[in-house]
């Protein structure tokens, strides 16, 4: 468990599953479509709960909804949502739920029209992660214009539980913006992981 001279972020030091997704996993650049659809669907999930909540169940989600395949979850039937909404595992939330496979159903139908759901993502920060200089977490937004640019056009799209503090969680998890703090360990590497990671070859540089 963290100790008091711990300099990682603060919101992270309540729990060892906390500190290992902090340090391994929040805030790296993510260029994979079945990862990023988890990340924002599971964002969607938290809404009005803690992400730890969500952290504790996110092995079940990833069994219950055949590991974020967009195409296998699109394919999730009345009975199926039945079964889910009875489900300890998960979120038993029925509109979070019916929301996942409706949002599985337009990235299929955007892979259909050759829309990458990749692509799409990253170009609301122009394909660049942004640095931010944060001191003090009193400084970090719970949302800002990109996020709720975000979730406009993916509401716009057909995707649910997508509000603009959802959106700006996701660009958080996902490494579209580096909020880590400048005295966590993790901002530096977090910035190495990024330039180690392998962007798609056609993104503008």
């Amino acid at each position: 468990m963290a100790n008091k001279k711990d300099k990682r972020c603060g919101w992270c030091l309540s729990s060892e599953l906390y500190i290992d997704y902090h340090d391994t996993e929040w805030g790296v650049p993510c260029y994979d479509a079945r990862s990023l659809f988890e990340m924002i669907n599971l964002e969607g999930a938290q809404a009005g709960l803690s992400w730890i909540t969500i952290l504790n169940k996110r092995e079940n989600y990833r069994r219950l909804f055949a590991d974020f395949d967009a195409a296998k979850v699109a394919r999730f039937n009345k009975t199926k949502i039945d079964k889910l909404v009875l489900d300890p595992g998960i979120v038993r939330h029925r509109q979070k739920i019916e929301a996942l496979i409706n949002n599985a159903k337009v990235v299929v139908a955007m892979e259909k029209e050759g829309e990458s759901f990749v692509d799409y993502l990253w170009s609301f920060v122009d394909y660049n992660i942004i640095q931010n200089k944060h001191k003090t977490m009193a400084t970090v937004q719970s949302s800002t214009d990109v996020s709720a640019l975000m979730s406009k056009s993916l509401k716009k799209k057909g995707f649910k539980f997508v509000g603009s503090t959802t959106c700006y969680a996701f660009m958080q998890a996902s490494g579209m913006v580096n909020d880590h703090m400048v005295s966590c360990p993790q901002y530096k590497a977090v910035q190495a992981k990024a330039a180690k990671t392998k962007r798609p070859k056609h993104w503008p540089k």
